[in-house]
């Protein structure tokens, strides 16, 4: 407890310093709201331009997409290169963001247990604060927790019972803690007719209809409708920094949706104390938002320009890539035009040849012989009677008759 006690020191501090100015609880909390946003602005401010700044660079990384895409290695130490070179941290845009929630955590600690906190009370003396005030008398309502007629430090017992100190009560409650009664006091939790200290609740007229019960009912409302307008605000003035129309309606859809609910989460599951701080905080950020927008303005319009220029260029490359492709399919269309009347000429080069080839064959068979010498064969090439002609298959010693003049001899 100790060590969450002195991480929770600086909170405490600031919040007590604008309640003892304010003697207000609701104001405290307004102007501790106020001191966030101030100390956290410089930061925020610097997150937002590096979002513009990444809106610079996402045609770089683009290339990068196409050329690295397939090495998921090289793709990382290409991009952590080129995040060096343009000095800027990917984690910035949207670290800031998510302070106000962080913040909210010590604090919604401080408001659970004021007794604790603000009072620096331990538990024993909490219990003795409890039976000063006569616990098992007290009749719990509105969500408090109590076990049996014995005091429990759980839920939001320990807000209850500062609830319950009073002005007229406090002096006798704090003689009996002795030395640490001089840290007990009466809290002002009423702001506007409202009981901070309260959980708002659904079933408002369950204790009769009055302003109190019906204000804190709306509280939730109103925290949910000033997220939701945050929320558009937000998502106007950072649509320069979207990467695609696609990823830009996925994140808007969302943040339409979460900001609302978590502000009626917050508004009907504490106490009304903290759904005022997510009012304040709500209208605070569409205050810096419309600062920021001020201040970047040149910023935006340069990461404008950029964006446009480079839809300009991605439109011309695809015309280009189109245009290349519809020409290297004619280029195809024509090679295989020309292979295919290249291939008829070759089939009827090839069948004219045959023809011819058969021509040949067909005179070579004719001749003097059982075999044929060819068309080239010229019995009288050396000047002399050829050989008479004698049948292989008669026999030497059956000799032919000669002629002689025509007369048999």
């Amino acid at each position: 407890m100790e060590g969450i006690q002195l991480l929770l020191t600086p909170f405490v501090w600031i919040l007590m310093l604008f309640y003892r100015l304010a003697q207000n609880y609701g104001v405290a909390l307004l102007l501790f709201a106020v001191v966030v946003k101030l100390i956290l602005f410089p930061f925020q401010l610097k997150g937002k331009r590096s979002m513009i700044q990444m809106t610079l660079i996402s045609d770089k990384m683009q290339k990068l997409q196409k050329q690295y895409g397939k090495d998921k290695e090289r793709y990382n130490e290409e991009v952590q290169r080129l995040y060096e070179k343009e000095n800027i941290n990917p984690m910035s845009g949207c670290l800031w963001s998510f302070l106000p929630l962080l913040i909210l955590l010590p604090l919604y600690a401080i408001i659970r247990q004021p007794l604790t906190y603000l009072m620096n009370l331990t538990v024993d003396q909490v219990v003795q604060v409890a039976g000063a005030l006569d616990w098992s008398q007290i009749a719990v309502s509105n969500g408090w927790i109590r076990e049996a007629a014995e005091y429990s430090n759980a839920g939001y017992n320990q807000l209850y019972l500062a609830s319950l100190i009073t002005p007229e009560n406090v002096a006798g409650i704090a003689a009996s803690l002795g030395e640490a009664g001089k840290n007990l006091f009466a809290v002002n939790f009423q702001f506007f007719g409202l009981d901070l200290s309260q959980i708002p609740q659904l079933k408002f007229w369950t204790n009769g209809i009055s302003w109190g019960a019906v204000g804190l009912f709306l509280l939730p409302f109103i925290s949910a409708a000033s997220g939701f307008v945050f929320s558009l605000i937000s998502m106007k003035t950072n649509a320069v920094n979207q990467q695609s129309e696609a990823a830009a309606n996925t994140t808007n859809r969302s943040m339409l949706i979460i900001s609302p609910l978590m502000s009626l989460w917050i508004g009907f599951a504490m106490p009304a104390a903290l759904c005022v701080y997510w009012i304040v905080q709500n209208l605070l950020s569409m205050l810096q938002e419309f600062i920021c927008g001020k201040m970047l303005k040149k910023d935006y319009e340069a990461a404008a320009l950029r964006r446009a220029e480079q839809a300009r260029l991605e439109k011309e490359e695809e015309k280009e890539r189109r245009r290349q492709a519809a020409e290297e399919r004619a280029r195809q269309a024509e090679e295989a035009k020309r292979s295919k009347g290249k291939k008829k000429v070759s089939l009827t080069k090839e069948k004219d040849e045959e023809k011819s080839s058969g021509e040949v064959q067909e005179a070579s068979r004719v001749g003097m012989r059982t075999y044929a010498r060819g068309r080239a064969y010229d019995p009288r090439r050396y000047g002399i009677d050829p050989t008479p002609y004698r049948d292989p298959g008669v026999s030497a010693e059956k000799k032919p008759a000669e002629k002689d003049g025509g007369k048999s001899k």
